[in-house]
């Protein structure tokens, strides 16, 4: 008999919970640059779960209206819902509970924040579908975690005025040009069962240039933030680590060998992310 333990654990995998170091990091770094240093625990605390929940919902989300497509694609059969290990039912009902803690988490942090949180939670929900008719989805996809920023500086000000709008747009590029390289893997795939994305649409070796593009563009954000935030000169140490781990990845991998591409996009991603984080809160404890 499965435990509640064990169902739980099962969960937190079908979901990659572990993932949420993505963007969870740049929410945070909304948080900082607003305050100019550490907001206070109880906004981190809230922060935090409503990013969590939020993910949580998203993904199950995905999980759930994907899982005929998950179960004849050999990539992802073993996915929890297509391999039986989790009922549908099960992922509906974690679906109303994180975004249940998703809302309260916003009440508890402002009205804003409340008054946002169904537009970003539908924009969530929204690009699980967009595959099925958009190459585009790899960008909605770009928006809908380019608003974690815009949350965390929101959770902190309650007001939108001020936000340097060069992070979301950064983080939007940076997702998508992750999430390009990611959907080489399933080229075949989406061609074979018409569904729609832009390695599909341009071939791998032109998808993997516009990922190259998107990127480049993405540092070029986040450099603009560092001046227009006046961020002190530490604030290079992210910048350099996002660099080298952005080079780092598409020397790792190409159109020809997608063998180390969990590695690559997956823990190197969370590398850059966390790294301009702390590099954002070091830049404001020396610079004042």
């Amino acid at each position: 008999m499965i435990t509640i333990w064990e169902k739980i654990k099962t969960l937190s995998e079908m979901i990659k919970f572990e993932y949420s170091v993505f963007v969870l990091p740049f929410a945070l770094m909304g948080a900082l640059l607003v305050e100019r240093g550490l907001p206070t625990g109880g906004v981190l605390f809230w922060v935090v779960v409503a990013m969590v929940a939020a993910r949580t919902a998203a993904m199950t989300f995905n999980r759930i209206v994907d899982r005929k497509f998950d179960a004849a694609n050999p990539r992802t059969v073993d996915r929890a819902i297509p391999a039986g290990v989790v009922k549908v039912w099960e992922a509906w009902t974690l679906v109303l509970l994180a975004s249940g803690i998703f809302f309260l988490a916003c009440a508890m942090l402002n009205p804003l924040a409340l008054m946002l949180s169904p537009l970003a939670l539908i924009l969530a929900f929204v690009y699980s579908l967009t595959k099925r008719f958009t190459c585009f989805c790899h960008l909605i996809l770009g928006v809908a975690l380019a608003l974690s920023p815009l949350g965390g500086w929101v959770a902190v000000a309650g007001s939108l005025i001020g936000f340097p709008w060069l992070l979301s747009l950064g983080v939007l590029l940076w997702v998508a040009g992750f999430d390009v390289v990611y959907a080489c893997l399933d080229v075949e795939f989406d061609r074979s069962v018409g569904l729609f994305s832009l390695p599909a649409r341009l071939g791998p070796r032109q998808a993997f240039r516009l990922a190259g593009f998107f990127h480049l563009l993405a540092f070029a954000c986040f450099v603009g933030v560092g001046l227009v935030m006046d961020l002190h000169f530490v604030f290079g140490l992210g910048l350099l680590i996002a660099a080298g781990t952005l080079l780092y990845q598409h020397l790792a991998v190409s159109s020809n060998d997608l063998a180390r591409i969990r590695l690559s996009f997956f823990a190197m991603n969370g590398l850059i992310s966390l790294g301009l984080a702390v590099a954002t809160w070091l830049a404001l404890v020396v610079g004042g």
